[in-house]
């Protein structure tokens, strides 16, 4: 379904956006292209293939997910300047 002239116009009125007639021929000619491109894509034989997640077939290398660094919450917290209830406490920046 190409677009014509009007239509293109009608979409920049529709957007706001305030073109001239060369820029709206441009628009024509591209905004048709894409649409003829679109058309081919629809007309290739898609049976039989099954939807991909990936255009190739990767496999992910998984590692255990287990802790590797030690707990150091109370030490980093006891030189903090204030600290209450294992939470750091700031200076209010906002009133």
């Amino acid at each position: 379904m190409p677009l014509n002239f009007d239509d293109i116009r009608r979409v920049a009125d529709l957007a706001r956006i305030e073109v001239t007639d060369a820029d709206l021929r441009a628009a024509e000619r591209e905004l048709n292209g894409i649409l003829s491109l679109v058309a081919q894509l629809q007309a290739a034989d898609t049976a039989g293939v099954e939807p991909m997640a990936h255009a190739q077939d990767v496999t992910l290398r998984l590692r255990e997910d287990e802790v590797t660094e030690s707990d150091e919450r109370a030490r980093f917290q006891s030189i903090a300047p204030q600290v209450e209830a294992g939470l750091y406490l700031v200076p209010k920046v906002i009133e």
